[in-house]
């Protein structure tokens, strides 16, 4: 069972407990009035409840549950405001947390959780450190490691952190750095005039909220070494011997009372490291897993900078353009001192998807800001203007923005001194000034780039004109399958099966391979909190499809429909019906397909539905095992082959199901939709990038990408799932 339906059970076992004690209650009262002798209630009074019953009573426990959380929440919030209510609040209740004490206090507030995401975040707070001096020009390598104990060791060969003192700390530079929120050398000094980690409580934090830290500078012909514990000096800064090395070494072991994981994962670091090493042209950065077991290392170094970032998303695809638009552009201040750096690449391909990947001093402003405002614009002008003075297009048309981007893959990446972030996360820049020095770079770049490639430019207008005649018929399609509300069931697709639950936090949708599966499952579920939407057969493959042909599928329009939240730029997660949407598929090669061309639809069209944590695979039993009258159900070959090991295989029938049709209502509730039972897998996204590359890969245009895949992982495939 996945977290909220462990919740969720708890919950409906608590409100079945708090029925159990009313019945106490009553049998007591009945003991008093001489109906219940030596402790045991009369049978007339209280019988014995059969297995049916007692699943109706599980059932209702549920309801009750549902409705209390729906109907009530009046009173429930009430109830929360009650709990932390206090008879008195004076200056004794004023708490002063010194040092890094709010970081390990609150440490959501300054790495955003303490999950496998918090994590790895720390290392990549240490990395950043290192690429601040990558950017002013110090460091060319940057070497990562996961150590033989799971701590991590970041090395760099940058100046290496202060060793002197502050006088008015009266410490070292590297203590402070280390221990003090907001102290470094980016906060108007001439340590570094472009860095990442603007809030500065990058490495200091790391400290906080590992178990374990060293750190190790080399500097001034000097080896010098200082230890901490949670935060906390347990070795003063001491020079350890001569050396003849330069840059910093930081090694640190989270703290497994405050993470819910302290095991690294070598995957997910590969990808972000690979990312900044794109961005950072010439630098050097290398992974090295020693763990037993586990050992791997790779090496990153892109000599072409970004334009090999665009090359590497475009892997495998048709493109438009002979070779990818680059161009780096750097603005100095009335002092002549560099003030900002634009740097831009982009490439157009056959397919319909639009990839753009904008960075401000290498972080991902995954939502955009001024710099990815003033590239669209440059670049919808650039083409329009090309297209009316070429007479491709007429005086009183005008291409969007959407259809001058279609296929698009696009890299910009910006450094400046003050950049301004949105919120501590730094997802959206917001120096107004970038928005007019990229669009008039896009302008004059793109521009003189159009008139040097004349059939190129054709083409791609040509192209561009195409997406809008698709476009409108798409919008077309669009208004018929547009819902008007949310709670207007009329026009809910006539297959679907609703469920009575109006609260969306306790609702979810099950996506049914076949009529058949369909109709056991409407039999089996839980009316109250579970819709069932069947499809008839596979959906369309959007990755092949422009807009206007995706609406035209059923099986689609269905699902946008029943979903409500609408699609692509008309997305709003805040009129989504269903808290989960769960496919639910065969346990075969088909039902896998079905699996990964849902996941393609969302992913192209619904994004946020998988980066919020909405969408579920249901895993139905491999295979039931009778013996004595009783079923006992396995999801994998492992599952069945441990319990045989203790069982015995003499007087047991085995099954393997091939489909969900093969089980009756009664079975599919108890294996695959009871939420006490059940076993769902949320399906996440940890990294976009290497989410498209697959995508591209394994449900775009080139066959010979898919067989390569196949070829590579043929070992992961199961022979028995594969029909003959």
């Amino acid at each position: 069972m996945d977290k909220q339906d462990l919740e969720f059970a708890s919950d409906v076992k608590q409100v079945s407990s708090e029925l159990e004690s009313s019945d106490s209650a009553l049998s007591a009262d009945n003991g008093e009035n001489g109906t219940e002798t030596n402790g045991v209630a009369d049978e007339t009074t209280r019988p014995t409840l059969t297995d049916e019953e007692r699943e109706q009573n599980s059932k209702e426990a549920v309801n009750e549950y549902i409705t209390k959380a729906s109907l009530n929440g009046e009173d429930i919030e009430k109830d929360s405001k009650e709990i932390g209510k206090s008879e008195k609040y004076d200056a004794g209740d004023i708490q002063v947390l010194e040092g890094l004490e709010p970081v390990r206090k609150r440490p959501g507030m300054y790495i955003g959780s303490t999950d496998e995401h918090g994590l790895h975040h720390l290392v990549t707070e240490v990395v950043d450190n290192s690429i601040d001096e990558a950017l002013a020009g110090y460091c060319t390598q940057i070497d990562v490691v996961i150590n033989f104990d799971g701590s991590c060791s970041v090395i760099d060969n940058g100046r290496g952190i202060p060793t002197g003192i502050i006088p008015k700390e009266g410490k070292s530079a590297v203590e402070v750095v280390l221990t003090k929120l907001h102290a470094g050398g980016k906060f108007g000094g001439e340590g570094y005039k472009i860095s990442g980690g603007l809030h500065g409580v990058g490495v200091s934090c790391v400290n906080a909220l590992s178990k374990y830290m060293r750190a190790d500078v080399y500097q001034n012909n000097q080896h010098y070494k200082i230890e901490f514990s949670r935060g906390k000096v347990i070795t003063p800064l001491e020079v350890v011997g001569a050396t003849t090395r330069r840059g910093t070494t930081i090694t640190f072991l989270p703290d497994d009372e405050i993470f819910e994981t302290t095991v690294f994962n070598f995957d997910t670091m590969k990808n972000r490291f690979r990312e900044i090493a794109f961005l950072n042209k010439g630098l050097v950065i290398s992974l090295e897993d020693k763990r037993e077991g586990q050992e791997r290392k790779e090496i990153f170094e892109f000599k072409g900078g970004i334009v090999e970032f665009v090359d590497y998303l475009n892997k495998n695809r048709e493109t438009l353009l002979s070779a990818p638009v680059y161009f780096n552009k750097f603005n100095r201040n009335a002092k002549g001192e560099l003030d900002n750096e634009v740097e831009v690449c982009f490439q157009f391909n056959e397919g319909y998807s639009e990839v753009i990947n904008a960075y401000a001093n290498n972080i991902n402003t995954e939502e955009g800001g001024t710099h990815l405002d003033g590239f669209k614009s440059g670049l919808t002008k650039v083409i329009n203007d090309y297209a009316l003075a070429n007479k491709i297009i007429k005086e009183n048309e005008k291409l969007s923005g959407e259809d001058c981007r279609e296929g698009i893959t696009a890299v910009i990446s910006v450094k400046l001194r003050n950049p301004q972030f949105e919120g501590q996360t730094k997802t959206k820049l917001g120096n107004s000034e970038m928005r007019n020095i990229v669009y008039k770079a896009m302008i004059e770049e793109f521009g003189d780039y159009l008139d040097r490639h004349p059939n190129e430019a054709k083409n791609l207008i040509l192209k561009s004109i195409t997406a809008q005649r698709a476009r409108e018929a798409a919008r077309n399609a669009r208004e018929f399958t547009r819902r008007k509300s949310v709670l207007e069931n009329t026009t809910l697709p006539g297959k679907l099966a609703d469920c009575s639950e109006k609260n969306r936090k306790f609702c979810e949708i099950y996506i049914v391979e076949g009529d058949s599966a369909g109709g056991t499952a409407k039999t089996g579920r839980d009316r109250r909190f579970q819709a069932i939407l069947p499809l008839r057969g596979k959906i369309l493959n959007v990755e092949k499809a422009r807009l206007n042909k995706i609406l035209e599928n059923n099986e689609i329009k269905s699902m946008i429909t029943a979903f409500g939240c609408g699609i692509g730029d008309e997305f709003n997660e805040d009129k989504l019906r269903y808290d989960k949407i769960i496919c639910m598929t065969d346990a075969d090669v088909d039902g896998a397909h079905i699996r990964i061309l849902l996941l393609t639809f969302f992913f192209r069209y619904m994004r946020p539905l998988i980066e919020h944590g909405h969408v579920y695979a249901a895993k139905p039993p491999l295979y039931k095992v009778t013996r004595n009258k009783e079923d006992y159900y396995f999801y994998s070959d492992e599952e069945l082959e441990e319990w045989y090991q203790s069982n015995s295989r003499k007087g047991c029938a085995q099954q393997r199901y091939k489909g969900l049709g093969e089980m009756n209502a009664e079975q599919l509730w108890e294996t695959t939709m009871d939420p006490e039972r059940r076993i769902l897998i949320q399906l996440t996204m940890e990294d976009a990038i290497e989410a498209e590359k697959y995508f591209n890969d394994l449900m775009g245009e080139d066959s010979e990408l898919r067989r390569k895949f196949i070829e590579e992982n043929a070992n992961l495939v199961n022979m028995e799932d594969i029909d003959a």
